[in-house]
């Protein structure tokens, strides 16, 4: 990681976001947890957005559409539980994929 985030800066919230994609996903906790988990999914993807720029980075974008289905399934599932469910969870298995592709893994 040559220019971008050190292995461990990266691995963070990439582990941080996966794990917030699947607690979502489960629908086994409230409301909030649900919204605390998301805002950490966003985080996460602000966070890594240096790493988009760089050779083998395609993972970001994956994982930065997952990140914009999962807050728009978020906002359109209050006006329709159906419609906002699909692209939640769209957008949490988006998530899900970017973070272990973009995980980096020793050499």
């Amino acid at each position: 990681m040559d220019d971008g985030l050190s292995r461990n800066a990266l691995r963070a919230p990439l582990v941080g976001a996966a794990l917030a994609a699947v607690l979502i996903l489960s629908g086994v906790f409230e409301d909030l947890v649900a919204y605390v988990c998301l805002g950490v999914i966003v985080a996460a993807t602000l966070w890594t957005s240096p790493e988009r720029r760089r050779e083998g980075g395609g993972w970001w974008t994956i994982m930065g559409a997952g990140a914009l289905l999962s807050v728009a399934g978020s906002g359109i599932a209050l006006l329709s539980d159906t419609i906002g469910g699909i692209l939640a969870v769209i957008g949490g298995a988006l998530v899900v994929i970017g973070a272990t592709v973009g995980f980096p893994v020793e050499d």
